[in-house]
């Protein structure tokens, strides 16, 4: 049984040290939306400690999930992964996996930390005893080491066999087997050791995005700086919020307008959000209540600490008849990480990509005891195994009829910016 506990507003360096202290467990995650908590986020600050129980699964995952909550009715914190998507359609997935990440993995923690700027709330299955002990060996904590990590990236495959790609998905484009794609390319290093800690406090205070985690799996971590959100249920209320439409920032007010103003009226980015906002409502419509479906918000500018997104806020009303893993099962994996139509742009990622997304473009979050749940899209990403020295970066955009393909490749290299920086250590 779970016993709650409320403590005095955190230390300005507990998130600091928190995160690395959270290492030393076989599972641990942090969810942060910081600056950034949104009207609809339940919370600014999310640790996850130690695992009581786990399910791991690659075959019939959403079965498995309904069964586990409903005999454990707990909280539960982990992942989708992109992969999952072969249970859901006849789809395959048979590229390069450097990872080997199930389809499906979800722990139990034993202690649960919710903070905010005025405390921290406790759920745990310890005693208060030990629990006033945990928060005083990570108050003690040292922070994280400075990060001087300066790993040689490479790409998997070259500027020009990435434009390459484009003009070809184009032409898939042009004779009618897809609207639009989402395609990605890999940046990888191997042989490098990291302290993915240090690595991960530098990234979110670069980007100090809204949908961070910070998670270890045994012997892998997620190093994630995510703006976007993927699906939350709060009661019978479901929300989604596909972003499609990149600006990086101005280097004053004048230029930040500026750009705020070119990503507004650009035809491109609204088509390609619109495309993806009503791919969407489409699948939200599969376990709404009749007629619940709607477009709170319609290509609105967001913007962040590094650069500018075009988001739009799709939402229904959950029909009784359906459970919460209905939900995810009907909307997975994310229109704005796939294209329209989803299976055939599923089977051209396939064709056309070299890695195995694995958890990049899957979805991380909490699920909680009454099957709420809040779940970001793993994209502007880091991923590490510490056993094989293996760095991941994947970085992708929307391929439409008036992509030019420089240019998306361009826009590749502003969304890895930031985790290059940090890899290479670079200001």
């Amino acid at each position: 049984m779970r016993h709650k506990y409320t403590y005095e507003k955190p230390s300005s360096d507990f998130l600091n040290k928190l995160v690395e202290f959270s290492k030393r467990y076989t599972y641990s995650s942090i969810l942060i939306s910081g600056d950034n908590h949104d009207k609809y986020s339940k919370f600014n600050t999310i640790g996850a400690l130690g695992s009581k129980e786990i399910i791991s699964s690659s075959s019939n995952s959403f079965k498995k999930l309904l069964s586990f909550h409903n005999h454990h009715k707990d909280w539960m914190f982990g992942f989708l992964s992109y992969d999952i998507k072969n249970e859901i359609e006849d789809l395959r997935s048979e590229n390069i996996d450097q990872f080997k990440f199930p389809n499906l993995e979800f722990f139990i923690p034993e202690t649960i930390l919710f903070i905010s700027a005025e405390d921290i709330k406790v759920e745990s299955f310890l005693s208060e005893n030990e629990v006033s002990g945990l928060l005083e060996e990570i108050n003690n904590f040292d922070t994280i080491q400075k990060n001087d990590t300066d790993v040689k990236l490479n790409f998997r495959e070259t500027k020009e066999e990435f434009i390459k790609k484009i003009d070809t998905i184009k032409k898939h484009i042009q004779i009618g087997d897809i609207y639009e794609m989402n395609y990605c390319q890999e940046i990888f290093s191997k042989g490098n050791d990291i302290n993915p800690s240090s690595v991960f406090w530098d990234l979110h205070l670069k980007s100090n995005a809204p949908f961070s985690v910070f998670s270890k799996m045994r012997n892998k971590y997620l190093l994630c700086s995510s703006p976007e959100r993927f699906l939350q249920k709060s009661e019978n209320k479901i929300i989604s919020q596909p972003i499609k439409g990149t600006r990086k920032r101005g280097k004053n007010n004048q230029e930040d307008q500026e750009l705020i103003f070119d990503l507004k009226q650009s035809e491109k980015d609204r088509s390609e959000n619109i495309m993806i906002a009503d791919l969407v409502r489409n699948d939200l419509s599969r376990t709404a209540e009749k007629s619940s479906v709607k477009a709170e918000e319609l290509c609105k500018i967001y913007t962040f600490d590094r650069v500018h997104q075009m988001i739009s806020t799709i939402s229904s009303n959950l029909d009784e008849k359906y459970n919460f893993v209905d939900v995810l099962e009907s909307t997975f994996p994310m229109g704005s990480m796939t294209g329209a139509p989803k299976i055939k742009s599923m089977e051209l990622i396939e064709k056309y990509e070299t890695t195995k997304r694995s958890l990049f473009s899957s979805a991380y979050g909490y699920i909680t005891p009454n099957t709420d749940f809040d779940f970001n899209v793993v994209i502007r990403s880091i991923l590490y195994d510490e056993i094989n020295n293996y760095i991941s970066v994947m970085v992708g955009g929307a391929i439409t009829i008036n992509s030019d393909p420089k240019s998306e490749y361009e826009e590749c290299l502003i969304k890895a910016e930031a985790m290059i920086d940090v890899l290479k250590n670079e200001k």
